[in-house]
């Protein structure tokens, strides 16, 4: 029998350089390649070449659609879909798809978030070809990624200004590789890897909590016996109905020329993770965004419900999108890497001087960037990071750095301690740094490490902050060195440059446990920001340094950083009181009745008894002193929610909503939580975390 090659249809749905040199004329591709290097534009001519073959392509591959994906303020991606037909001059059916429809679309902006840049009645938004990123067939559809942007001009997508942030990072990183002597680098490129966690659970169970269709985690749920206390779940043998669904995935990931690599069972029962190899960080978004498509319309297939919010269930793992970002040169250099001996690596030392202090300096627009209503419950304990931005660089990356600040510690070359020799096995060196699964930020080798990234998020924003604060810096220390003619006098005062950062910066270093209340103490000492909630740290984005940073680089506007801030306002809101109300419908239409339906019979068991066991008595007391609280915790959240309802300003209500309603919900939980310890499982109606987590696969 023969066996087909999986890896033999990768990348067929994606339409990539290759099969544009293989199916364009030469100086048509040229001139495409021209403008990807931003060195011209593309003329009418060669978009309709372009056009032409992508629509015999995407045909002969069953396509009859084509579509302006594009990523609107949602955080999620958007589609209009038209077909290639339309009439002749004689009204005959004809197969057309022209450069202008290629490159220039106008979807209905009105009813996208737009934070005032758009009004209602102003419905005008156009979306335009993002050249950079491949177009790919989608469901029979041919996708062509795309930005999206008003009749002004203004962003309304994450997209745009990414790419602006791209092109910030490159200029400034570019010329400081220049300044130390490697004249052939054109360009430098922000690289991603992103590892998307998620949780699968029976789809017959996420259909019977309406909690979970409606928030996408459970609003309440008692913990089982058991729960992730063993480990055993971490690593572990994969169940073979979640392997079908990987399987699916990875094949359906490989057609559309994502390098899906890494798959496994993360720490929680139910969650997996999968992560591709890196790539661009313009294409690892755009591929995220798919990833996260294709696991949930797979897990549908086979029966699951993914849930990609950040903590669908208490008490255990909740689920992140670690960002790994990395600089590399067009000539495949990474700017990060320290080589094997660091401390003479001056370029190396630049890098990461200029990341420290790129993050000390704008350390609660990193903690905005990467979070939302649903990591709040995430962020701090399970391994997620601490809501507190600091770095890691291990032990050795750090002895280099203290000793440019002039500290008596003898820097050992890298690598300089092999593994104790195990009979039969091959020596394999150390690396040059253990890593801290507790820091927001850890140097893992050649890279950062953000951790902080919920799962559920596009990955678009957290990367325009760490490009643009990465090249603000670059550019500041650039002008210190632009004047400089010799190599040992930019050397000599490169290291003054990092010798100067690092004292300033240096509070922003740690490589202790970040989960630890001593770690808090020591953080205020230090002076460095705990902003516990996400709706507390958007006000970061209007604040004058941030204008002034997003302004001075070109990536964003002032009025559009205002509406932003409106939007995240706004939506954050919006999903913290529908969370409230569901719970609130839940508690009053399945767990009072629940309770009410239990209590009767026990009632009337204790009056048929002339002495009733006290078993009977305690029970009867608890359940009814359980549903009272219920009940009045419902009221009262109901009558809170009211009260901030009147609020006008969305980022009021919001601060409201977390300290005076959320803990009315916690409240309510934990009664509701209680009961479902005392219940007859068999008369419990709804699936609990045991039948979720242990009985889904």
């Amino acid at each position: 029998m023969k066996i087909t090659d999986p890896f033999d249809e990768f990348g067929c749905l994606l339409f990539d350089e290759t099969l544009m040199q293989e199916r364009l004329p030469y100086p048509i591709y040229k001139r495409w390649k021209e403008t990807v290097a931003k060195e011209d534009s593309l003329d009418r001519n060669t978009a309709d070449a372009i056009a032409h073959a992508m629509k015999r392509w995407a045909q002969e591959n069953g396509a009859t659609h084509f579509t302006h994906w594009f990523q609107p303020m949602t955080g999620s991606t958007a589609e209009k879909h038209d077909s290639f037909i339309e009439p002749d001059e004689n009204g005959q059916p004809l197969v057309r798809f022209s450069g202008k429809s290629l490159i220039k679309g106008e979807p209905d902006a009105s009813s996208f978030p737009s934070g005032g840049l758009r009004a209602t009645f102003e419905a005008r938004g156009y979306t335009y070809w993002d050249c950079t990123s491949p177009a790919f067939i989608r469901d029979n559809v041919l996708c062509i990624p795309t930005i999206f942007v008003s009749y002004n001009g203004e962003s309304l997508d994450k997209k745009a200004p990414l790419l602006k942030s791209i092109e910030a990072i490159s200029a400034a990183a570019t010329r400081i590789v220049n300044i130390f002597g490697d004249k052939d680098v054109k360009r430098v490129i922000p690289m991603v890897g992103l590892e998307q966690e998620y949780f699968l659970v029976d789809k017959r169970y996420f259909e019977q909590r309406q909690d979970l269709v409606l928030t996408g985690r459970t609003l309440f749920g008692a913990m089982p016996a058991k729960g992730q206390e063993l480990e055993d779940h971490y690593f572990g043998s994969i169940p073979s109905r979640v392997a079908a669904f990987m399987k699916e995935v990875n094949q359906e990931l490989w057609k559309l020329g994502i390098y899906a690599k890494t798959e496994h069972n993360e720490a929680a029962p139910c969650q997996f993770e999968i992560a591709p190899i890196f790539n661009s960080v313009n294409i690892a978004v755009d591929q995220n965004q798919l990833i996260m498509d294709v696991l949930r319309k797979t897990a549908d297939k086979h029966g699951f419900a993914c849930l990609l919010h950040e903590k669908p269930f208490a008490g255990i793992n909740g689920s992140g999108k670690h960002n790994n970002w990395s600089l590399v040169t067009d000539d495949h250099q990474n700017l990060f890497e320290p080589g094997d001996k660091p401390a003479e690596n001056i370029r190396f030392l630049v890098f990461v001087c200029a990341f420290i202090q790129a993050v000390d300096q704008h350390a609660e627009l990193l903690r905005m960037s990467s979070s939302g209503a649903g990591n709040d419950h995430r962020l701090g304990a399970n391994e997620a990071p601490p809501a507190i931005i600091s770095i890691y660089l291990g032990s050795y990356i750090e002895k280099v750095l203290n000793s440019l600040k002039g500290a008596v510690q003898t820097v050992e070359d890298q690598q300089d301690s092999p593994f104790t020799p195990i009979s039969g096995l091959s020596y394999i060196p150390k690396d040059n740094t253990d890593r801290n699964r507790t820091s927001p930020l850890a140097f893992t080798g050649n890279k950062f490490e953000f951790r902080m990234l919920g799962s559920s998020l596009s990955a678009s924003f957290a990367n325009v902050v760490l490009n643009t604060i990465t090249a603000d810096v670059l550019n500041e220390i650039a002008e210190q060195l632009s004047d400089l003619k010799y190599k040992q006098d930019i050397r000599a005062r490169a290291l003054e440059i990092c010798t100067q950062i690092l004292k300033d910066h240096e509070r922003i270093l740690f490589s202790g446990d970040g989960y630890s209340q001593e770690w808090v103490a020591e953080a205020k000492r230090r002076g460095l920001p705990n902003i516990p909630s996400f709706i507390e740290s958007v006000s970061a984005l209007t604040s004058p340094k941030t204008i002034e940073l997003f302004t001075r680089n070109h990536v964003y506007t002032e009025k559009e950083l205002i509406a932003r801030s409106e939007i995240m306002n706004e939506q954050y809101v919006k999903v913290s009181e529908i969370e409230a109300k569901v719970l609130i419908d839940m508690t009053r239409t399945e767990i009072l009745p629940l309770v009410a339906r239990e209590i009767q019979p026990l009632a009337a068991t204790m009056q048929a008894l002339d002495q009733p066991a006290s078993y009977f008595q305690k029970q009867l007391s608890h359940l009814n002193e359980l549903m009272d609280r219920m009940d009045k915790s419902a009221d009262r959240l109901e009558g809170k929610l009211k009260e901030i309802d009147s609020v006008a300003d969305y980022h009021e209500r919001g601060i409201r909503f977390y300290y005076e309603a959320a803990p009315l919900m916690q409240q309510l939980r934990s009664a509701i939580d209680e009961h479902e310890t005392i219940f007859d499982k068999k008369q419990y109606t709804l699936p609990t975390y045991e039948q979720m987590l242990f009985h889904s696969n």
